[in-house]
């Protein structure tokens, strides 16, 4: 087992259990406490898939575009180095206000929503795929699913999930965006683990530890919709990147595309020096072989990164890519739960219950100094609940090479107190 970084007990015990089941783990270094396995855990097996390892939100991934714009084509002719030096200016600036406030009004934001939009790709080919013939439609099971699936493409949800504008050191706007496969890929989640354990579809399960073998019916059905909600969430997050672009004004010069909940099968070196194929399981890690670009998010009021697989110089780097199965992290990770960061609020009323250790001026303070348009956003998000996103790509090593740094300077995000069900 490979660990990159600092963790809580919890966390290492949790890696330590997965490691117990799988051929080979490694955890990145944004790791942190999740179902059964591990934020930030990748595991490798033989022939054998982890149903809560991919998670309950399959899919979910982040893209980012490079625009044709500069800061001064979205703002009233500002320069990066005015904002750096005045944030205020941009927070104030009304171009940028307006193009944030069509973002939050045009995209759809939240729980359960549906994307209104006239160009919505409902009639995406995913939809004629055949792996949806695995999912029974007895009283119409899988045409109710396939129906909320149409009509969800394209929509952002709650939680983590965000629609960003940034900009790089030379003042070229990107658009970054992350979500995953929404009520379809939390759906087919429940379901197989529902099946696994001598239940049905439409059942409810607890969260426990599934392998499902590829080679019997029921891992070989999960495979083929696992990849169904690839596509998915892959065609819901170019959709929403490229609409942005849109409401910008901009040009797409650049895609940079990854899920980070996703199993694949590759081929690796085993630490016996044997080319093995794996079947690699990556829960909130993303990909990164040499040259493999990535989009990494830090909080709402960190910077981003786009990052590639380092090509590497010497045999001790080589060795730690191969040790972190060629992944890295997928954002700076949690430093303290939602939970323990907003407070316990009564779901119908509102009321606070116990406060959270972050107060809404300590959030708005951190935005401010940033000068961030921020749209939405609740405590639980607030950058003090995260790790800072610079000392955690330190702590993965010369395995990776950041290529550009992206400032943010537009955050749209789900409103505070809304609950999804679907965010990872």
């Amino acid at each position: 087992m490979r660990i990159f970084g600092q963790h809580d007990e919890n966390t290492i015990r949790q890696a330590q259990d997965v490691a117990s089941r799988a051929e080979r783990l490694a955890l990145m270094a944004d790791g942190h406490l999740g179902y059964v396995m591990p934020i930030g855990g990748v595991a490798a097996y033989r022939e054998k898939v982890s149903v809560v390892g991919v998670g309950f939100d399959i899919a979910c991934g982040n893209a980012a575009i490079r625009t044709n714009l500069n800061v001064g084509g979205i703002t009233r002719g500002l320069t990066l180095d005015e904002i750096r030096r005045n944030p205020h200016r941009l927070a104030e600036d009304r171009v940028a206000r307006g193009l944030a406030d069509e973002i939050q009004s045009t995209i759809s934001f939240g729980i359960g929503r549906k994307n209104n939009a006239d160009d919505a790709p409902t009639d995406h080919p995913l939809f004629l795929d055949p792996a949806w013939y695995a999912i029974p439609n007895t009283g119409g099971y899988r045409d109710t699913l396939k129906d909320k699936a149409r009509r969800q493409l394209g929509t952002v949800g709650s939680g983590n999930h965000y629609v960003d504008v940034f900009a790089d050191e030379e003042g070229t706007v990107w658009v970054g965006v992350h979500f995953g496969s929404r009520g379809l890929g939390h759906t087919i989640a429940s379901d197989f683990l529902s099946l696994s354990q001598g239940g049905g579809w439409g059942q409810r399960a607890k969260e426990a530890e599934v392998l499902l073998p590829l080679d019997q019916p029921v891992g070989h059905d999960y495979w083929q919709l696992m990849n169904l909600a690839g596509q998915y969430a892959y065609a819901g997050r170019e959709w929403v990147a490229r609409k942005v672009v849109e409401i910008l004004g901009g040009t797409e010069m650049e895609l940079v595309h990854n899920h980070h909940n996703f199993a694949w099968r590759e081929t690796h070196t085993s630490p016996e020096g044997e080319t093995v194929e794996y079947v690699v399981v990556r829960k909130g890690a993303t990909p990164a072989f040499p040259g493999q670009k990535g989009f990494i998010g830090g909080s709402m009021g960190d910077d981003a990164v786009i990052v590639r697989g380092a090509e590497p110089a010497d045999e001790e780097t080589a060795a730690l890519q191969r040790e972190a199965l060629f992944s890295t992290v997928h954002g700076a990770g949690r430093v303290m739960s939602r939970t323990a960061a907003a407070g316990k609020v009564h779901r119908k009323t509102g009321r606070v219950i116990s406060p959270g250790k972050i107060s809404r001026e300590m959030m708005g303070d951190w935005i401010a100094r940033k000068g961030v348009i921020l749209r939405g956003g609740g405590l639980d998000e607030a950058p003090q609940a995260y790790r800072r996103l610079e000392k955690v790509l330190q702590s993965q090593g010369p395995t990776i090479v950041v290529e550009h740094v992206l400032q943010p300077l537009i955050v749209v995000m789900a409103g505070a107190g809304e609950i999804d069900p679907y965010k990872d």
